[in-house]
């Protein structure tokens, strides 16, 4: 058994290591900040050096990461990394593993890296899952850390991407990528929109507007009802404060409006935060508060991650 692991989370434009307690999933130290892959792999370019350098020059980063935990020498502990690095921008494309796809058996992609002189940390770099039109890369380490029970589960990652993934009896069977984080800041940050919203913090939310976003999503047309936004500005209905989270509500009513009319046997959200609070609001607002489970995303990521190393060592 593993006593300590060093857990990555890279994304497209984010970092996230952790020094985790492989026993019980606690986290040591931690270290954040927005070097994700996309500018990694900016800087690989710039570099100029030859295909075979790449590993070393991703590794660099990693050591100068793994140094700002502060925990002095932690040589020999493995490295797991979830997410872009296994992408084409990543330190090593790695094909999807694909759908239908058993949770249980934890047998997805994952390339090793031996330990050396120069990086004393074997590497496990994870792959994603592909179904006949979409992709995944980090959700599926997630979902190796969740509970997962018997009948048909519906499990939602609320995100830049959002994703929903259909799991039958421990079996993945399909899921779809919402562009709704995404399409909310272009349209907040650039479009006509973007005089009628301002930001609002978790403690500003007027939850009311929200929900009356989510509500018109459900029984409008959304190329419609966001231009409600802007009317709602001219004629005083709302403030920008207010007008921000009747946006946001629009798209995630939108995202999920489709949910009620399926027959799962319950419906998993996978976050944390002010998203963890939105999406579980208008999944109430949709009638579904009774098959509703929360589940702390991040302790799910952790929790796969040891799943997967351990599977793999």
């Amino acid at each position: 058994m593993i006593k300590q692991i060093l857990s990555c989370d890279w994304g497209t434009s984010s970092f996230r290591l952790r020094l985790v307690n492989a026993e019980d999933c606690s986290v040591l130290a931690e270290s954040t900040n927005a070097k994700g892959i996309a500018a990694a792999y900016g800087e690989w370019l710039q570099s100029g050096l030859a295909e075979n350098e790449r590993i070393p020059f991703y590794k660099s980063i990693l050591l100068i990461q793994i140094a700002s935990l502060d925990k002095g020498s932690l040589a020999g502990v493995p490295l797991i990394i979830s997410g872009m690095a296994s992408s084409t921008i990543g330190m090593a494309e790695l094909p999807y593993k694909n759908i239908p796809f058993r949770i249980s058996d934890a047998n997805l992609h994952v390339h090793r890296i031996a330990d050396d002189e120069k990086f004393p940390h074997e590497i496990f770099i994870v792959s994603g899952l592909r179904a006949a039109s979409d992709v995944m890369r980090g959700e599926e380490t997630i979902l190796h850390g969740c509970e997962i029970n018997d009948g048909e589960q519906l499990f939602i990652f609320p995100g830049t991407h959002s994703k929903h993934v259909i799991v039958h009896n421990h079996i993945v069977q399909n899921f779809k990528t919402f562009m709704t984080g995404e399409l909310f800041d272009l349209l907040s940050t650039k479009s006509i929109l973007e005089r009628s919203v301002e930001k609002a913090k978790l403690s500003e939310i007027n939850i009311a507007q929200f929900v009356n976003g989510v509500r018109e999503a459900i029984s409008s047309s959304l190329l419609n009802s966001i231009f409600h936004v802007r009317t709602n500005q001219l004629f005083n209905k709302l403030n920008k404060k207010e007008n921000y989270l009747y946006l946001s509500g629009l798209l995630i009513g939108e995202e999920l409006k489709k949910i009620e009319k399926e027959n799962y046997d319950s419906v998993t959200l996978v976050s944390e935060g002010m998203l963890s609070t939105l999406y579980s609001e208008s999944l109430s607002a949709l009638g579904l508060k009774d098959k509703l489970v929360m589940q702390n995303a991040d302790a799910a990521f952790i929790r796969g991650q040891v799943v997967i190393l351990n599977k793999c060592r």
